[in-house]
């Protein structure tokens, strides 16, 4: 591993359910890389977390105080994604300059973390492919998900790896709802590059089925950061209850073809960079099922947007993600005047 490395794990649990399993994991990742847990839980889980975790585990606690990109108070309050100020307190409080940031689902292998740092020595933020490992069946349904993206541009994983010298010359970044998104087109705006790597692949531990009930219209929110997404899957219920004007034949044809097209997308994207080595062929064929829930929880979305935003931590958040537009006209040529600033001045060179 490289020795400018570290990993952030930003951390907010209502109960210690997984914690026997994350302290396990934890243990074989202090011996590849420091680690800090950015952990904004009661001060009575933190304290069981502080017990479990092994010693080598620097565990501190989120920036309250950190204003991202000009907007609006990344914290744990009201209003905004408090895992972006437990990533900011991790960034701050680092001192490497290559940071693997994790959800606590994320299950890195000692190899794929080597690679995703590696990437950043020519990158500034580095996107890897998550995967569900075990696999029950609401994970093989969201994994049709992840398939899709796969088929069409890339999918959005729970890690990603960036420079901290490159997101600290934005300040940070906006605690909107897609916050992945919003960092990766951050550090892009202010001049950043990213790699994608599609290929990378690092296991993610599934949510419980109750968590996968409750993320559906918060997953379906994220599109209003992508405009023609957006507009392609406000279009699918529509396209759906037109075949009730068919006769029954052809409507039994128009389904199916539809059923068929969402299978055969999800199949090109498991294909893709040798993902049939960790996505299991059923998974393509929860596609249509996917694509049917999408259709009626976009449509949830939209009617949460009206209401002021999608309910999240007890309030509320309007913004999915910044536009790319809006984030350039903010960060445009700061990456490049922070190297400017950084770099030695001629009487600081020594003769």
């Amino acid at each position: 591993m490289a020795p400018d490395a570290e990993y952030i794990l930003p951390l907010r649990w209502a109960s210690d359910s997984g914690l026997a399993e994350l302290s396990a994991y934890l243990r074989h990742l202090v011996d590849w890389i420091p680690v800090t847990v950015v952990d904004g839980s009661d001060r009575a889980l933190i304290e069981s977390h502080r017990a479990a975790f092994p010693p080598a585990v620097r565990l501190i606690p989120p920036d309250q105080q950190h204003v991202s990109a000009g907007a609006q108070p990344s914290g744990y309050g009201r209003g905004s994604n408090g895992k972006v100020a437990g990533v900011m307190a991790g960034v701050r409080a680092s001192e490497a300059e290559f940071l693997v940031i994790a959800d606590d689902d994320v299950r890195y292998t000692r190899e794929a973390l080597a690679a995703v740092v590696h990437h950043l020595r020519s990158a500034d933020v580095v996107r890897p492919q998550n995967y569900f490992a075990p696999l029950p069946w609401h994970a093989r349904w969201d994994t049709a998900r992840t398939l899709l993206n796969r088929a069409w541009s890339a999918d959005y994983p729970g890690t990603l790896a960036v420079r901290r010298s490159a997101l600290l010359a934005t300040d940070g970044y906006a605690g909107v709802l897609f916050e992945n998104l919003e960092l990766i087109r951050t550090i892009k705006a202010a001049g950043g590059t990213e790699r994608i790597l599609p290929g990378l692949f690092v296991a993610r531990r599934p949510p419980t089925a109750r968590h996968f009930i409750r993320q559906r219209a918060r997953q379906a929110y994220d599109d209003f950061a992508q405009p023609r997404r957006l507009l392609a899957e406000l279009a699918l219920l529509p396209a759906v209850a037109g075949t009730g004007l068919l006769p029954a034949i052809l409507r039994r044809v128009a389904l199916l073809a539809l059923a068929g097209a969402a299978v055969a997308c999800a199949e090109a994207g498991r294909r893709r960079d040798n993902g049939t080595a960790v996505f299991p062929a059923s998974a393509a064929w929860f596609a249509p099922l996917w694509a049917l829930e999408r259709a009626a929880c976009v449509w949830l979305a939209v009617f949460f947007g009206l209401a002021g935003g999608v309910p999240y931590a007890g309030g509320r958040i309007r913004t999915a993600a910044h536009s790319e537009a809006e984030l350039r006209r903010r960060h445009a040529g700061k990456l490049a005047a922070a190297c400017r600033t950084q770099a030695p001045t001629m009487d600081a060179v020594p003769a």
